[in-house]
């Protein structure tokens, strides 16, 4: 009976609430408003019991907090332009914080933060990787994706109850939520799987959303900026080059400090635009380009834009790389330097490595490999020595027969050495110095010559 009468008392209190706003309000807004108000902006013991006296929530004062914190006008009604803003797609954790971080400040204590992914249907992650990079970038804290185990942020896809007490709504409501930092589920992160994720515009960008939610697990709360991340409501914005806003980028450091890059002492960044730069190798990883250069390494995404990066920074135990190249059917990309290669998952290094080259089936005199490339349409991986090249069935592990073979004679136009090779966009794209050969595998033809440079978004 006393839910019944909290039920009567509450729509009581709405059109109460609605009386002379400029709105229409249907009972179904009326329901909203309130479900909105008690999941983002109520004290959670603000409704109570005491024998028969029922104890009712502030809704005036709550939506006069929820107008204030949107920049709306302050009236306590519930006006149009307040039950638009409640029916936006948003982030799930609530607006009603004391401070712009978690009450407390919580906030990671090591130097690396462990995350793992696991009950999601699509291949989220690069992207997951690019959310944690955004912050990495800006604050002495680092990010490694485990496999096995328990990770300090756990990170699920999955709809409706998933396992806490907040089940998802469905399509273009809650999009996610994330706990605060701390021991157990601190940290931990959830994506409701019935939205549309993309890369894109349309629908909900993935990148976006993920990067919200990393603030969250990092201890930030919601902003009342409209261009910060942190902001309660889903807005697109073109993630192109993007970086942190200024907010949030304040906000991170405010609990972090401020990344102070260590470059190798003796190690100098190269430069990127000049005519005659010479990569060391080139690979892509997870839809994204990679060219390494004297113990840096360009990204390059079609989203994400163009960064520079230390190679150690990202994988410790390699200082430099001679040659690169992506299975991506297994999600393994293998980089060589000198004698050995390693195998990575995105930013991870696989255990068990380096290997000997030689497990590839080279011969002993073979000291170093010049370049690789996996070639989808024959399933064979290209090794580049010298003016030779040997051929690797990706199926059988084996060494082709017949092998190695003259560069020259085999791919016409490219000339007699391979420096750096990748695949792109069904072309295969050879360097020889400064100059790069785009080169069509199917018509064994080369389509045009470029300047490696280009790549830097330097012409």
């Amino acid at each position: 009976m006393e839910h019944w009468t909290a039920l009567s008392l509450t729509l009581i209190w709405f059109l109460a609430l609605c009386d002379g706003a400029p709105t229409t309000a249907s009972p179904e807004d009326h329901q909203i408003a309130e479900a909105y108000l008690s999941q983002f902006y109520r004290d959670k013991n603000a409704t109570t019991s005491r024998g028969r006296m029922t104890f009712l929530p502030n809704l005036e004062n709550e939506l006069k907090a929820m107008q204030e914190f949107f920049g709306l006008e302050v009236t306590g009604k519930l006006d149009s332009n307040t039950l638009e803003t409640m029916k936006l797609p948003r982030f799930g954790v609530t607006d009603v914080a004391r401070y712009g971080h978690f009450q407390g400040k919580p906030k990671w204590k090591q130097s690396v933060v462990t995350y793992r992914i696991t009950e999601y249907t699509r291949e989220m992650d690069a992207t997951i990787t690019n959310a944690f990079q955004l912050y990495s970038d800006v604050i002495p804290l680092d990010f490694k994706q485990i496999y096995n185990g328990t990770a300090d942020i756990m990170i699920l896809f999955k709809a409706e109850y998933h396992g806490d007490f907040y089940p998802f709504d469905g399509l273009n409501g809650v999009l996610a939520h994330a706990n605060a930092p701390g021991p157990e589920q601190g940290g931990d992160t959830h994506f409701d799987d019935d939205e549309r994720w993309t890369l894109r515009s349309r629908d909900m960008n993935l990148l976006l959303v993920a990067a919200h939610e990393c603030g969250h697990a990092l201890g930030l709360e919601h902003s009342k900026d409209p261009l910060a991340l942190m902001y309660p409501t889903y807005r697109y914005v073109n993630t192109n080059g993007y970086t942190l806003p200024r907010d949030d980028r304040l906000g991170v450091q405010a609990l972090y400090g401020v990344r102070t890059p260590k470059p190798n002492p003796g190690l100098t960044p190269p430069e990127p635009c000049k005519r005659d730069l010479v990569f060391d190798a080139a690979t892509s990883i997870r839809r994204q380009l990679y060219f390494f250069k004297n113990g840096y390494y360009w990204k390059k995404g079609f989203y994400s834009g163009l960064s520079m990066h230390e190679i150690k920074f990202t994988w410790p135990t390699i200082d430099s790389v001679h040659a690169a190249y992506e299975f991506r059917g297994r999600d393994i990309s293998f980089l060589f330097k000198g004698q050995q290669y390693w195998a990575v998952k995105g930013n991870t290094t696989l255990p068990g490595y380096p290997k000997p080259i030689y497990k590839f089936g080279f011969p002993k005199y073979v000291r170093k490999i010049d370049a690789a490339v996996y070639v989808k349409s024959t399933n064979r991986t290209l090794f580049f020595v010298g003016t030779k090249y040997w051929s690797l069935n990706e199926r059988t592990a084996q060494m082709d027969r017949d092998f190695p073979k003259t560069i020259r004679r085999n791919f016409p136009g490219i000339g007699s050495r391979v420096d750096a090779a990748f695949e792109n966009d069904g072309y295969l794209y050879f360097s020889e110095g400064s100059r790069q050969s785009e080169y069509n595998f199917t018509s064994r033809r080369v389509n045009r010559f470029l300047l490696n440079y280009g790549w830097l978004d330097c012409y």
